[in-house]
């Protein structure tokens, strides 16, 4: 079955080129030209794939608002943002809001088609039939493989998808370092090292707020990071 991408995006020639070339490789597109008008229709059903530009229409920080709105109903919808909104703040203050991914409008459409196959190689694998035996308990850590989850002292942790596998990553061997690389690899993203860090400090944040104490990843500068054993 095809699977459904929306884009969202307020300049004409942009959105429909964009949408060509992902129905050439076979994707179902849906795209809108506001965020009140994708809004309005993911309140009905969420597509599997977002793409979404910061800037919309008369709202400079729509893109924005959207990402934060599509997070707070689904923690895994995969949500990357291609935008000439490319400055470190903007970046950061996109996977701060729980994006997947964030891309430079001069990405060329094949990196970009990648990217898209890679976030839904990842929900392929959340629905896949994992052994239940993946679970991880490590301290106050619980992580199932099997349904993409993990708790802290028996309270959900909200992780994206992207968060989720830097996680596991992690844990599956805690006390080794696992460096940026490895962690873009089996993460299946490829961004730079800033953007690897502004995860990881997303994912600290997130088990803060559940307990202030929480001091289990640690930074091994010029190495990476690991899990405390």
């Amino acid at each position: 079955m095809s699977r459904t991408v929306a884009i969202v995006e307020d300049e004409p020639a942009i959105r429909a080129n964009t949408a060509d070339a992902l129905r050439r490789h076979g994707y179902l597109v849906q795209d809108y030209g506001s965020r009140a008008e994708a809004a309005a229709a993911f309140a009905q059903r969420l597509p599997d794939v977002v793409i979404i530009d910061v800037g919309l229409g008369d709202e400079p920080e729509g893109g924005f608002d959207l990402c934060r709105e599509l997070r707070a109903r689904s923690a895994t919808l995969p949500i990357l943002f291609l935008t000439a909104r490319d400055s470190d703040f903007d970046v950061i203050s996109g996977l701060r809001l729980g994006a997947d991914d964030y891309l430079s409008k001069d990405v060329s459409l094949p990196q970009l088609t990648a990217r898209i196959h890679a976030l839904l190689r990842r929900l392929d694998l959340m629905a896949g039939a994992a052994p239940r035996e993946q679970v991880v308990v490590l301290r106050g850590l619980r992580l199932e493989g099997e349904r993409m989850r993990v708790s802290w002292n028996g309270v959900e942790v909200p992780l994206t998808v992207t968060e989720f596998w830097m996680v596991n990553a992690l844990v599956r061997r805690p006390g080794h370092v696992k460096s940026r690389e490895q962690l873009m690899r089996e993460a299946q993203i490829v961004v730079d090292d800033a953007t690897v860090t502004s995860h990881v400090k997303r994912i600290r944040r997130k088990f803060e707020a559940i307990d202030p104490a929480f001091a289990e990843i640690d930074t091994v500068h010029g190495a990476g990071y690991r899990w405390r054993s």
